[in-house]
């Protein structure tokens, strides 16, 4: 990525955008294939003309994002393919623009930098298939594509592929379909997207993990590129703040560089790394309220569906108070997102991954992990019979720290290192549960500053009375796996 001049900010959108996650499967056909019969609507064959943009060292296509403007039956929109977790986001403009729309550029900031767009190919796609149904339900979207590919005036490739879409189905209703067309002649694709099929491009594929025996330094650079490419991918998503999944792996990616940093703090130059730490951690704050809003909006919605009609209509106006609250935070971000500070900090991360300021030092990645999981282990023999709110928070976040070191350090231990990462996961896992409960009670009591109807308040108490119930269950639940991590621990680091 070439540098950003830190004066970059988002142009005005000028035409709406909308989007929606992806979820699909993809097989490969071999010329005589045809589809079996399946329970649905048979979709009428039409065409799609795709004309795919991207710079000349194809910087968006590597960093698995697809850029494409459409023509179908006489509808022109362009639309934009962003990683969501292992799925994708795709997010659509409709108009008649003849250049990529400055509201889709502005999501793409990190990456393209001033580099210019050009359109590298233009698919011609023939599609065929069905609507599946389950009962009145459609569950997902067969489509058969056969695919001509031209560039500078002249076909270059000639391809076919099936696409197994989600609907309203859910992963195992996939598989399902994925047996029966399998069974039908598809086989296994190689899992490039139609562009790099198009223009040959491989797969991309993650760096080599290093072999056991090398030096920590070597341990850290792969873990930090590991995140920082996970950052990167999850930009585009957190700024357009849509899907709460977009937001929820950036800031994934910062907490783990902090603790891998913080890990590896004993072979970094001091201040070089505590630099580095600070920033990450002003990253880490601002994403920190909107990541809790969501997890609670997304609670809130889910208990209200089981409340009566008069219940579930008064608890609308508290989720709506969330939601307020989450479109300014959704400001701030933007904000932040577009300074010179986080693109400087992008720019040190970058780095820090290809040459991390480091010290001679004879600490090999699995000690560093050990430092880690002493701390757990010291912190949970100081738990009294009855700990605190704080006390149980400060396990979670230690256990984190020591489930992320175990990574840093899972190709010299093996499996031992695996158990006690499944076993860290499982206790910040339920500990979440507790903190999601503690700050779901908060949000409850400061709502109830703003109403003054008697059924509120009502309502309110016993959705106090759940988080609370939430937490004892936890703190009874908590033992037999601390016990666990520790037994694991031990085996794992000694």
């Amino acid at each position: 990525m070439t540098r950003l001049d830190t004066h970059l900010a988002p142009r005005e959108r000028s035409s709406p955008i909308s989007s929606q996650p992806e979820r699909e499967l993809k097989l490969a056909v071999a010329p005589d294939f045809r589809l079996p019969r399946l329970p649905g609507t048979p979709i009428p064959r039409r065409q799609l003309i795709s004309t795919y943009y991207d710079t000349a060292a194809y910087d968006l296509a590597h960093a698995k994002i697809t850029l494409r403007h459409r023509i179908e039956r006489g509808k022109k929109s362009w639309q934009l393919k962003i990683p969501l977790g292992v799925d994708r986001q795709e997010v659509e403009v409709v108009g008649k623009q003849a250049d990529p729309p400055a509201s889709l550029c502005d999501l793409l900031i990190l990456r393209l930098g001033h580099r210019k767009l050009m359109p590298v190919v233009t698919l011609r796609v023939w599609r065929r298939g069905f609507l599946v149904h389950h009962g009145r339900v459609p569950i997902a979207e067969i489509a058969l594509d056969a695919v001509s590919a031209d560039k500078n005036g002249r076909t270059t490739r000639c391809f076919r592929e099936l696409e197994i879409e989600q609907r309203q189905g859910d992963e195992a209703s996939l598989r399902s379909l994925e047996q029966q067309l399998r069974e039908a002649g598809a086989s296994d694709h190689d899992g490039r997207p139609k562009l790099f099929r198009a223009l040959s491009l491989p797969a991309p594929t993650p760096p080599v993990q290093p072999e056991a025996e090398a030096q920590a330094v070597e341990c850290l650079k792969w873990a930090l590129a590991q995140h920082v490419g996970r950052l990167l991918a999850h930009d585009p998503g957190t700024r357009l703040g849509t899907e709460r999944e977009s937001l929820h792996q950036l800031r994934v990616a910062t907490r783990r560089l902090r603790a891998m940093l913080r890990t590896a703090q004993p072979i970094l130059l001091p201040a070089w790394v505590t630099s580095l730490q600070q920033e990450l951690k002003w990253l880490s704050e601002l994403l920190g309220p909107a990541r809790d809003l969501d997890v609670q909006i997304a609670y809130f919605t889910e208990e209200s569906a089981a409340l009566d009609a008069r219940d579930r209509k008064l608890f609308a106006h508290f989720i709506s108070h969330l939601r307020i609250q989450r479109t300014a935070v959704q400001q701030l971000i933007l904000s932040e997102l577009t300074s010179a500070r986080y693109f400087e900090l992008i720019r040190r991360l970058q780095q820090a991954a290809q040459d991390p300021s480091i010290v001679e030092s004879p600490l090999t990645v699995r000690r560093l992990a050990k430092r880690e999981f002493k701390k757990l282990r010291k912190a949970i023999s100081r738990l009294t019979s009855s700990p605190t709110d704080a006390a149980l928070h400060k396990i979670r976040i230690k256990a984190k720290r020591a489930r992320y070191a175990a990574e840093l350090a899972r190709s010299s231990v093996g499996k031992p290192a695996g158990r006690f990462i499944k076993s860290a996961w499982a206790v910040q896992d339920l500990l979440g549960i507790h903190q999601d409960a503690f700050q779901a009670e908060r949000h409850i009591r400061q709502f109830l500053k703003y109403s003054t109807k008697v059924r509120t308040g009502f309502l309110a108490g016993r959705m106090v009375e759940r988080q609370r119930h939430r937490r004892q269950q936890v703190r009874k639940d908590m033992k037999p796996l601390l016990k666990a991590l520790l037994k694991r621990g031990r085996k794992a680091w000694g």
